[in-house]
C-alpha cells in the first residue's frame, strides 16, 4: 500500500479522513465535516489539499468545503452528480463506474442510494480501501431517508462483493451503540459477541474502532446478515424476504 491514511474527530462524532499520495503530494479529505480540524490535520502532516472527496450532501459530511476551499482554492471538488445542485461549487460530478484520481491513487465510484438518494462510495482497489460516508458502518448501517429500504439493501449487498480485506472507513464513530443494538438481534452470533467485548474497551480507553473490514462487517454486522437463518429466528421472522428482514432491524435500530 502506497497510499497515507489520516484519520481523526470532528463535530460531535464525525470522523475527518485525509488521504495522502507520498509519490506526489496529492491529499484529500473524504468529506468535509468541520474544516477547523482538517486544516489543523493538515498542518501537522504537512501535506496541502488537492481533494476534497465528497459521499453525500448533508451538511455534516459539507458544510467545512467553503473554509477549506478559501486557504486552498486550487483543491478540487468531487462530489455525486445526482446531489452535486444540493452540494453546491462541485468542480466534477461522477456517477457509478467513473474514475477518480488523488496523485496517482486510483478510486472507483460506487453508487450507493439509501441514507441518501445520490450517496457514493469511494473505492481505491489497488490500496483496498473503501470510504463509506453514511452507507456503512461498524455492525451498522446509515438511516435510510430518501429511498425504499429495498434500496438500501441492494447497495449494502454490493460492498460485501468487494474483496474482504478491504479497509472501511467510515462518517461516525457510532459503533459502541450499533454494538449493544446488534446483540439484541443476532444473540447467539459469537464473533459478534467477541466483537461487542471489544468495542466496549476501545471507547472506554477513548480510542477509535474504525476502519473495519468487509470481512468482519459481514460475520457480525446485522444489517448485512439479514439472510442468516439464526439472526431471522432471532427476531422471530425465520424464513422472512430478506429485504422484510432489514426493514425491521432498521426500524428497531431507529427506536433504540
Amino acid at each position: 500500500m502506497t497510499a497515507h491514511v489520516h484519520q481523526f474527530p470532528c463535530l460531535k462524532d464525525n470522523y475527518g479522513v485525509l488521504l495522502h499520495d507520498p509519490a506526489t503530494g496529492s491529499t484529500a479529505t473524504i468529506d468535509a465535516p468541520e474544516a477547523a480540524p482538517i486544516l489543523d490535520a493538515l498542518a501537522t502532516k504537512g501535506w496541502t489539499l488537492t481533494d476534497i472527496l465528497v459521499t453525500h450532501h448533508h451538511a455534516d459530511h459539507t458544510q467545512g468545503i467553503g473554509a477549506l476551499k478559501a486557504r486552498f482554492p486550487d483543491a478540487r471538488v468531487t462530489a455525486p452528480a445526482k446531489e452535486a445542485a444540493k452540494i453546491g461549487g462541485v468542480d466534477v460530478a461522477v456517477a457509478e463506474g467513473d474514475l477518480v484520481s488523488v496523485g496517482k491513487l486510483r478510486a472507483k465510484v460506487l453508487e450507493t442510494p439509501g441514507h441518501t438518494a445520490g450517496h457514493i462510495v469511494y473505492w481505491f482497489e489497488d490500496e483496498a480501501i473503501l470510504f463509506a460516508g453514511d452507507t456503512l458502518f461498524p455492525l451498522g448501517c446509515g438511516r435510510v431517508f430518501e429511498t425504499p429500504m429495498a434500496v438500501m439493501v441492494t447497495s449494502l449487498l454490493k460492498l460485501t462483493r468487494l474483496p474482504i480485506e478491504t479497509k472501511v472507513y467510515c462518517g461516525h464513530e457510532y459503533t459502541l451503540g450499533n454494538a449493544r443494538f446488534a446483540i439484541t438481534v443476532d444473540p447467539d452470533n459469537t464473533l459478534l459477541q467477541t466483537r461487542a467485548a471489544e468495542v466496549e474497551e476501545l471507547r472506554k480507553a477513548g480510542k477509535m474502532t474504525v476502519p473495519t473490514t468487509i470481512a468482519l462487517e459481514v460475520a457480525t454486522n446485522p444489517f448485512l446478515r439479514i439472510g442468516d437463518p439464526a439472526l431471522q429466528r432471532a427476531i422471530g421472522m425465520a424464513g422472512a424476504d430478506p429485504t422484510a428482514v432489514f426493514t425491521e432491524i432498521r426500524e428497531r435500530k431507529n427506536r433504540a
